[in-house]
Protein backbone atom coordinates (compact mmCIF):
# COMPACT_ATOMS: atom_id res chain seq x y z
CA UNK A 1 0.00 0.00 0.00
CA UNK A 2 1.54 3.22 -1.00
CA UNK A 3 1.75 5.81 2.00
CA UNK A 4 0.12 8.92 1.87
CA UNK A 5 1.57 12.08 2.04
CA UNK A 6 1.33 13.81 5.05
CA UNK A 7 0.04 17.12 6.41
CA UNK A 8 3.75 19.16 6.81
CA UNK A 9 4.98 22.50 6.06
CA UNK A 10 5.05 22.21 2.92
CA UNK A 11 1.23 21.48 2.32
CA UNK A 12 0.42 24.65 2.55
CA UNK A 13 0.35 27.14 -0.69
CA UNK A 14 -0.71 30.42 -1.40
CA UNK A 15 -2.85 31.28 -4.47
CA UNK A 16 -1.49 33.87 -6.75
CA UNK A 17 -2.21 36.65 -9.26
CA UNK A 18 -5.39 35.75 -11.12
CA UNK A 19 -5.92 32.09 -9.08
CA UNK A 20 -6.63 34.56 -6.45
CA UNK A 21 -9.90 35.29 -7.97
CA UNK A 22 -10.33 32.26 -11.07
CA UNK A 23 -10.46 29.88 -8.68
CA UNK A 24 -12.27 31.62 -6.09
CA UNK A 25 -14.66 33.89 -7.56
CA UNK A 26 -17.36 33.70 -4.53
CA UNK A 27 -14.86 35.54 -2.23
CA UNK A 28 -15.37 38.74 -4.57
CA UNK A 29 -18.39 38.41 -6.49
CA UNK A 30 -20.08 36.42 -3.47
CA UNK A 31 -20.99 33.59 -6.00
CA UNK A 32 -19.28 31.56 -8.64
CA UNK A 33 -22.98 31.35 -10.46
CA UNK A 34 -24.86 33.90 -12.40
CA UNK A 35 -25.27 36.66 -9.60
CA UNK A 36 -21.34 36.48 -9.35
CA UNK A 37 -21.23 37.04 -13.06
CA UNK A 38 -24.11 40.24 -12.74
CA UNK A 39 -22.04 41.79 -10.05
CA UNK A 40 -18.93 42.08 -12.44
CA UNK A 41 -21.04 43.98 -14.44
CA UNK A 42 -21.99 46.49 -11.69
CA UNK A 43 -18.13 46.52 -11.11
CA UNK A 44 -17.14 48.51 -13.50
CA UNK A 45 -20.70 50.06 -14.50
CA UNK A 46 -19.72 51.58 -10.43
CA UNK A 47 -15.98 52.99 -12.24
CA UNK A 48 -18.20 55.17 -14.84
CA UNK A 49 -21.12 56.27 -12.51
CA UNK A 50 -18.26 57.54 -10.13
CA UNK A 51 -17.18 59.90 -12.32
CA UNK A 52 -20.47 60.84 -13.65
CA UNK A 53 -21.40 61.80 -9.94
CA UNK A 54 -17.98 63.87 -9.38
CA UNK A 55 -19.30 65.90 -12.31
CA UNK A 56 -17.11 64.19 -15.55
CA UNK A 57 -19.71 63.05 -18.39
CA UNK A 58 -23.22 62.98 -18.44
CA UNK A 59 -24.07 59.55 -20.26
CA UNK A 60 -23.22 56.08 -19.64
CA UNK A 61 -23.71 53.57 -22.59
CA UNK A 62 -23.38 49.89 -21.69
CA UNK A 63 -23.81 47.33 -24.73
CA UNK A 64 -24.46 43.74 -24.73
CA UNK A 65 -22.84 41.89 -27.59
CA UNK A 66 -24.08 38.32 -29.39
CA UNK A 67 -21.00 36.89 -28.11
CA UNK A 68 -21.47 37.34 -24.52
CA UNK A 69 -18.94 39.88 -24.37
CA UNK A 70 -19.96 43.41 -22.47
CA UNK A 71 -19.09 46.82 -22.87
CA UNK A 72 -19.09 50.04 -20.44
CA UNK A 73 -18.08 53.38 -22.07
CA UNK A 74 -18.40 57.09 -19.87
CA UNK A 75 -17.09 60.19 -20.61
CA UNK A 76 -14.90 61.00 -17.30
CA UNK A 77 -11.60 61.74 -17.05
CA UNK A 78 -10.47 58.63 -18.10
CA UNK A 79 -8.38 56.07 -15.98
CA UNK A 80 -5.23 57.21 -15.36
CA UNK A 81 -2.93 54.21 -16.45
CA UNK A 82 0.21 55.75 -16.96
CA UNK A 83 3.82 55.63 -14.97
CA UNK A 84 2.80 56.08 -11.36
CA UNK A 85 6.00 57.45 -9.83
CA UNK A 86 5.44 56.93 -6.16
CA UNK A 87 4.11 53.04 -6.37
CA UNK A 88 7.12 52.70 -9.17
CA UNK A 89 4.29 51.12 -10.91
CA UNK A 90 2.51 51.98 -13.91
CA UNK A 91 -1.00 52.64 -12.92
CA UNK A 92 -2.86 50.02 -15.26
CA UNK A 93 -1.30 47.40 -13.62
CA UNK A 94 -2.45 48.74 -10.44
CA UNK A 95 -5.95 49.26 -11.34
CA UNK A 96 -6.64 46.39 -13.34
CA UNK A 97 -3.67 43.45 -11.93
CA UNK A 98 -3.56 44.50 -8.53
CA UNK A 99 -6.19 43.65 -5.55
CA UNK A 100 -6.93 46.10 -3.25
CA UNK A 101 -5.62 49.25 -5.33
CA UNK A 102 -6.98 52.31 -6.70
CA UNK A 103 -8.06 55.45 -6.36
CA UNK A 104 -10.79 55.61 -3.93
CA UNK A 105 -9.66 54.60 -0.32
CA UNK A 106 -9.46 58.35 0.80
CA UNK A 107 -12.36 59.72 2.52
CA UNK A 108 -12.58 63.23 0.86
CA UNK A 109 -11.67 64.11 -2.92
CA UNK A 110 -14.97 63.15 -6.21
CA UNK A 111 -14.86 59.50 -4.34
CA UNK A 112 -15.97 60.10 -1.15
CA UNK A 113 -19.15 58.48 -1.82
CA UNK A 114 -18.12 56.28 -4.11
CA UNK A 115 -19.74 52.55 -5.64
CA UNK A 116 -18.00 49.12 -5.87
CA UNK A 117 -15.57 47.26 -4.16
CA UNK A 118 -13.05 49.88 -3.98
CA UNK A 119 -10.21 48.98 -5.22
CA UNK A 120 -10.85 45.17 -6.08
CA UNK A 121 -13.56 45.18 -9.12
CA UNK A 122 -11.77 46.61 -11.74
CA UNK A 123 -8.72 44.05 -11.18
CA UNK A 124 -11.38 41.13 -9.80
CA UNK A 125 -13.40 41.77 -13.33
CA UNK A 126 -10.10 41.20 -15.64
CA UNK A 127 -9.11 38.23 -13.63
CA UNK A 128 -12.41 36.47 -14.60
CA UNK A 129 -12.61 37.36 -17.91
CA UNK A 130 -12.10 35.60 -21.06
CA UNK A 131 -10.64 38.77 -22.59
CA UNK A 132 -10.91 42.62 -21.84
CA UNK A 133 -9.89 45.26 -23.94
CA UNK A 134 -9.43 48.93 -22.23
CA UNK A 135 -9.31 52.35 -24.25
CA UNK A 136 -8.60 54.88 -22.39
CA UNK A 137 -8.42 58.64 -23.56
CA UNK A 138 -6.94 61.26 -21.53
CA UNK A 139 -4.09 63.94 -22.04
CA UNK A 140 -4.79 63.89 -25.64
CA UNK A 141 -2.94 60.48 -25.60
CA UNK A 142 -5.21 56.90 -26.71
CA UNK A 143 -4.31 54.40 -24.68
CA UNK A 144 -5.14 50.59 -25.25
CA UNK A 145 -4.47 47.31 -22.86
CA UNK A 146 -5.49 43.54 -23.99
CA UNK A 147 -5.86 41.04 -21.11
CA UNK A 148 -6.44 37.32 -21.66
CA UNK A 149 -7.56 34.76 -19.06
CA UNK A 150 -6.20 37.55 -15.97
CA UNK A 151 -3.12 37.94 -18.11
CA UNK A 152 -1.76 41.31 -19.87
CA UNK A 153 -0.60 40.99 -23.37
CA UNK A 154 1.33 43.30 -25.27
CA UNK A 155 1.99 45.78 -22.61
CA UNK A 156 0.31 49.51 -22.71
CA UNK A 157 -0.45 51.15 -26.22
CA UNK A 158 0.18 54.70 -26.63
CA UNK A 159 -1.06 56.75 -29.94
CA UNK A 160 -2.20 60.62 -30.06
CA UNK A 161 -5.88 60.80 -29.63
CA UNK A 162 -8.11 61.81 -32.51
CA UNK A 163 -8.61 65.65 -31.79
CA UNK A 164 -12.86 64.54 -32.11
CA UNK A 165 -12.33 62.23 -28.94
CA UNK A 166 -14.05 62.89 -25.79
CA UNK A 167 -12.34 61.82 -23.13
CA UNK A 168 -13.20 58.77 -21.04
CA UNK A 169 -12.40 55.30 -20.34
CA UNK A 170 -14.33 52.48 -22.67
CA UNK A 171 -14.23 48.23 -20.99
CA UNK A 172 -14.99 45.46 -23.11
CA UNK A 173 -14.71 42.32 -21.33
CA UNK A 174 -16.17 38.82 -22.14
CA UNK A 175 -16.88 36.67 -18.62
CA UNK A 176 -15.28 33.39 -18.42
CA UNK A 177 -17.37 30.14 -18.56
CA UNK A 178 -14.03 28.66 -16.66
CA UNK A 179 -14.64 30.92 -13.52
CA UNK A 180 -18.67 31.34 -13.90
CA UNK A 181 -21.04 28.32 -13.81
CA UNK A 182 -23.12 30.63 -16.00
CA UNK A 183 -22.48 33.69 -17.64
CA UNK A 184 -25.38 34.22 -20.11
CA UNK A 185 -26.69 37.20 -18.36
CA UNK A 186 -29.98 37.84 -19.76
CA UNK A 187 -30.63 41.75 -21.33
CA UNK A 188 -33.39 42.24 -18.53
CA UNK A 189 -30.50 42.74 -15.59
CA UNK A 190 -28.65 45.05 -17.69
CA UNK A 191 -31.96 47.06 -18.86
CA UNK A 192 -33.16 46.61 -15.04
CA UNK A 193 -29.55 47.49 -13.57
CA UNK A 194 -29.13 50.75 -15.45
CA UNK A 195 -32.87 52.04 -15.16
CA UNK A 196 -32.08 51.47 -11.21
CA UNK A 197 -28.69 54.00 -11.84
CA UNK A 198 -30.78 56.45 -13.64
CA UNK A 199 -33.07 57.03 -10.73
CA UNK A 200 -30.41 57.27 -8.20
CA UNK A 201 -28.56 59.58 -10.15
CA UNK A 202 -30.23 62.24 -11.03
CA UNK A 203 -29.55 63.69 -14.53
CA UNK A 204 -27.49 61.14 -15.79
CA UNK A 205 -28.04 59.46 -18.76
CA UNK A 206 -27.91 55.68 -19.14
CA UNK A 207 -27.64 54.26 -22.84
CA UNK A 208 -28.25 50.03 -23.20
CA UNK A 209 -27.86 48.81 -26.58
CA UNK A 210 -28.66 45.05 -27.06
CA UNK A 211 -27.29 43.27 -29.96
CA UNK A 212 -29.93 41.31 -31.17
CA UNK A 213 -28.37 40.45 -35.08
CA UNK A 214 -25.04 40.54 -36.02
CA UNK A 215 -24.36 44.57 -36.10
CA UNK A 216 -27.94 45.66 -35.06
CA UNK A 217 -28.54 46.73 -31.51
CA UNK A 218 -31.71 48.03 -30.01
CA UNK A 219 -31.38 50.60 -27.95
CA UNK A 220 -33.20 52.26 -24.56
CA UNK A 221 -32.46 55.38 -22.72
CA UNK A 222 -33.16 55.69 -19.03
CA UNK A 223 -32.95 59.44 -17.79
CA UNK A 224 -34.42 60.64 -14.29
CA UNK A 225 -34.17 64.57 -14.53
CA UNK A 226 -35.36 64.54 -10.98
CA UNK A 227 -34.46 60.95 -10.15
CA UNK A 228 -36.50 59.93 -6.63
CA UNK A 229 -39.56 62.34 -7.16
CA UNK A 230 -39.81 61.46 -11.06
CA UNK A 231 -39.66 57.65 -9.84
CA UNK A 232 -42.04 57.65 -7.28
CA UNK A 233 -44.72 59.34 -9.47
CA UNK A 234 -44.11 56.81 -12.35
CA UNK A 235 -44.27 53.85 -9.71
CA UNK A 236 -47.63 55.47 -8.37
CA UNK A 237 -49.15 56.26 -11.51
CA UNK A 238 -52.13 58.27 -11.39
CA UNK A 239 -55.42 58.69 -8.51
CA UNK A 240 -52.76 58.80 -5.77
CA UNK A 241 -54.23 59.94 -2.18
CA UNK A 242 -51.00 62.54 -1.77
CA UNK A 243 -48.54 63.78 -4.65
CA UNK A 244 -44.83 62.65 -4.43
CA UNK A 245 -42.62 64.77 -1.96
CA UNK A 246 -38.89 64.88 -1.60
CA UNK A 247 -36.88 65.13 1.72
CA UNK A 248 -32.82 65.17 1.62
CA UNK A 249 -30.66 65.51 4.32
CA UNK A 250 -27.81 67.94 4.67
CA UNK A 251 -24.61 65.79 5.26
CA UNK A 252 -24.35 64.68 8.76
CA UNK A 253 -21.53 62.72 10.40
CA UNK A 254 -21.46 60.32 13.01
CA UNK A 255 -20.32 57.03 14.02
CA UNK A 256 -20.78 53.39 14.72
CA UNK A 257 -19.62 52.63 17.19
CA UNK A 258 -17.79 55.16 20.32
CA UNK A 259 -14.56 54.11 19.59
CA UNK A 260 -14.46 54.50 15.64
CA UNK A 261 -13.77 57.23 13.73
CA UNK A 262 -16.41 59.77 12.20
CA UNK A 263 -18.31 59.28 8.66
CA UNK A 264 -20.55 61.30 6.67
CA UNK A 265 -23.79 60.61 5.68
CA UNK A 266 -26.49 61.72 3.33
CA UNK A 267 -29.99 60.88 2.77
CA UNK A 268 -32.63 61.53 0.51
CA UNK A 269 -36.09 59.85 0.47
CA UNK A 270 -39.27 60.42 -1.70
CA UNK A 271 -42.81 59.12 -1.05
CA UNK A 272 -46.67 59.44 -1.81
CA UNK A 273 -49.10 57.59 -0.07
CA UNK A 274 -52.12 55.50 -2.45
CA UNK A 275 -54.96 53.02 -2.07
CA UNK A 276 -53.60 51.39 -5.13
CA UNK A 277 -50.27 50.53 -5.29
CA UNK A 278 -47.08 49.54 -2.65
CA UNK A 279 -43.99 49.54 -2.95
CA UNK A 280 -40.58 50.19 -0.68
CA UNK A 281 -37.10 50.86 -2.73
CA UNK A 282 -33.67 51.62 -0.85
CA UNK A 283 -30.28 52.23 -2.11
CA UNK A 284 -26.99 53.15 -0.68
CA UNK A 285 -24.29 54.22 -2.32
CA UNK A 286 -26.47 53.54 -5.69
CA UNK A 287 -26.73 50.05 -5.20
CA UNK A 288 -30.37 48.71 -5.07
CA UNK A 289 -30.18 47.06 -1.39
CA UNK A 290 -32.79 44.28 -1.99
CA UNK A 291 -33.30 43.21 2.11
CA UNK A 292 -32.42 46.23 2.92
CA UNK A 293 -31.01 46.37 6.46
CA UNK A 294 -30.43 50.02 8.03
CA UNK A 295 -32.85 52.13 5.72
CA UNK A 296 -35.30 49.60 5.72
CA UNK A 297 -34.92 49.53 9.84
CA UNK A 298 -34.99 53.33 9.88
CA UNK A 299 -38.07 54.09 7.93
CA UNK A 300 -40.15 51.72 9.69
CA UNK A 301 -38.92 53.35 12.64
CA UNK A 302 -39.28 56.82 11.60
CA UNK A 303 -42.83 56.50 9.80
CA UNK A 304 -44.68 54.83 12.86
CA UNK A 305 -43.45 57.00 15.47
CA UNK A 306 -44.18 60.17 13.07
CA UNK A 307 -47.80 59.24 12.22
CA UNK A 308 -48.44 57.49 15.70
CA UNK A 309 -47.66 61.10 17.62
CA UNK A 310 -49.95 62.63 14.39
CA UNK A 311 -52.77 60.32 15.22
CA UNK A 312 -52.64 60.84 19.00
CA UNK A 313 -52.20 64.64 18.43
CA UNK A 314 -55.50 64.62 16.66
CA UNK A 315 -57.14 62.52 18.46
CA UNK A 316 -57.90 59.67 15.79
CA UNK A 317 -57.81 56.61 17.83
CA UNK A 318 -60.48 54.79 19.04
CA UNK A 319 -60.74 54.65 22.89
CA UNK A 320 -58.63 51.37 23.66
CA UNK A 321 -56.97 50.66 20.18
CA UNK A 322 -53.65 49.68 19.71
CA UNK A 323 -50.79 52.01 18.50
CA UNK A 324 -50.23 51.40 14.23
CA UNK A 325 -47.69 48.98 13.41
CA UNK A 326 -45.73 49.85 10.03
CA UNK A 327 -47.55 46.93 7.94
CA UNK A 328 -51.02 49.15 8.17
CA UNK A 329 -48.32 52.10 6.23
CA UNK A 330 -46.75 50.43 4.35
CA UNK A 331 -49.91 48.70 2.75
CA UNK A 332 -50.62 52.42 1.39
CA UNK A 333 -46.67 53.46 0.57
CA UNK A 334 -44.94 53.95 -2.23
CA UNK A 335 -41.29 55.11 -0.78
CA UNK A 336 -37.72 55.63 -1.94
CA UNK A 337 -35.00 56.27 -0.01
CA UNK A 338 -31.53 56.29 -1.52
CA UNK A 339 -28.54 57.36 0.93
CA UNK A 340 -24.96 57.67 0.64
CA UNK A 341 -22.19 57.31 3.29
CA UNK A 342 -18.01 57.50 3.45
CA UNK A 343 -17.72 54.09 5.31
CA UNK A 344 -20.04 51.33 5.05
CA UNK A 345 -20.91 48.06 6.31
CA UNK A 346 -22.86 45.50 4.14
CA UNK A 347 -23.86 42.23 5.12
CA UNK A 348 -22.07 40.45 2.64
CA UNK A 349 -20.19 41.36 -1.17
CA UNK A 350 -22.92 41.58 -3.06
CA UNK A 351 -24.04 44.64 -1.34
CA UNK A 352 -27.84 43.59 -0.84
CA UNK A 353 -28.19 44.80 2.87
CA UNK A 354 -26.46 47.31 5.26
CA UNK A 355 -26.20 47.43 9.07
CA UNK A 356 -24.08 50.71 9.74
CA UNK A 357 -26.11 51.78 12.85
CA UNK A 358 -25.34 55.58 12.26
CA UNK A 359 -27.10 55.49 8.87
CA UNK A 360 -29.99 53.99 10.62
CA UNK A 361 -30.19 56.80 13.65
CA UNK A 362 -29.42 59.38 11.43
CA UNK A 363 -32.40 58.38 8.73
CA UNK A 364 -34.92 57.68 11.96
CA UNK A 365 -34.41 61.15 13.10
CA UNK A 366 -34.59 62.73 9.70
CA UNK A 367 -37.73 61.04 9.22
CA UNK A 368 -39.62 62.31 12.23
CA UNK A 369 -38.37 65.56 11.61
CA UNK A 370 -39.05 65.84 8.21
CA UNK A 371 -42.58 64.03 8.13
CA UNK A 372 -43.60 66.47 11.57
CA UNK A 373 -42.89 69.32 9.48
CA UNK A 374 -44.68 67.75 6.29
CA UNK A 375 -47.71 67.19 8.61
CA UNK A 376 -48.06 71.03 9.97
CA UNK A 377 -47.36 72.28 6.34
CA UNK A 378 -49.95 70.20 4.57
CA UNK A 379 -52.73 69.15 6.85
CA UNK A 380 -54.90 67.87 4.08
CA UNK A 381 -52.82 65.27 3.32
CA UNK A 382 -51.67 64.38 6.77
CA UNK A 383 -55.49 64.00 7.16
CA UNK A 384 -56.09 61.83 4.45
CA UNK A 385 -52.53 59.41 5.18
CA UNK A 386 -53.97 59.18 9.13
CA UNK A 387 -57.80 57.95 7.49
CA UNK A 388 -55.95 55.55 5.10
CA UNK A 389 -53.82 54.05 7.80
CA UNK A 390 -56.39 53.41 10.19
CA UNK A 391 -58.42 52.40 7.54
CA UNK A 392 -55.32 49.41 6.77
CA UNK A 393 -55.02 48.76 10.38
CA UNK A 394 -58.52 48.18 10.96
CA UNK A 395 -59.35 45.90 8.00
CA UNK A 396 -56.28 43.79 8.84
CA UNK A 397 -57.51 43.67 12.18
CA UNK A 398 -61.22 42.64 10.87
CA UNK A 399 -59.48 40.39 8.00
CA UNK A 400 -57.38 38.34 10.55
CA UNK A 401 -57.66 35.22 11.71
CA UNK A 402 -58.35 34.37 15.02
CA UNK A 403 -56.55 31.69 17.21
CA UNK A 404 -59.52 29.50 17.17
CA UNK A 405 -59.09 29.66 12.96
CA UNK A 406 -55.58 29.26 13.13
CA UNK A 407 -55.77 26.05 15.52
CA UNK A 408 -58.35 24.76 13.30
CA UNK A 409 -56.12 25.56 9.61
CA UNK A 410 -53.27 23.46 10.73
Amino acid sequence: MTKKKGYGNDSITALKGADRVRKKPSVIFGSDGLEGCEHAVFEILSNAIDEARAGYGSLITITRYLDGSIQVDDQGRGCPVDWNETEQRYNWELVFCELYAGGKYGRDGDYKYALGLNGLGSCATQYASEFMDVVVIRDGKRYNLHFEKGENVGGLHEEAAPKSAHTGTSIRWKPDREVFMDTDIPAEYFADTVKRQAVVNAGITFLFRNETEPGRFEEVRFLYEHGLTDYVTELAGEGTLTVPVFFQSPERSGRDRADMDDYKVKLSVAFCFSNRVQVIEHYHNSSWLEYGGSPDRAVRSGFVSALDAYLKSQGKYNKGESKIAFQDIQDSLVLVTNDFSTETSYENQTKKAINNKFVQEAMTDFLKEQLEIYFIENPLDAQKIAEQVLINKRCLLYTSPSPRDLSTSR
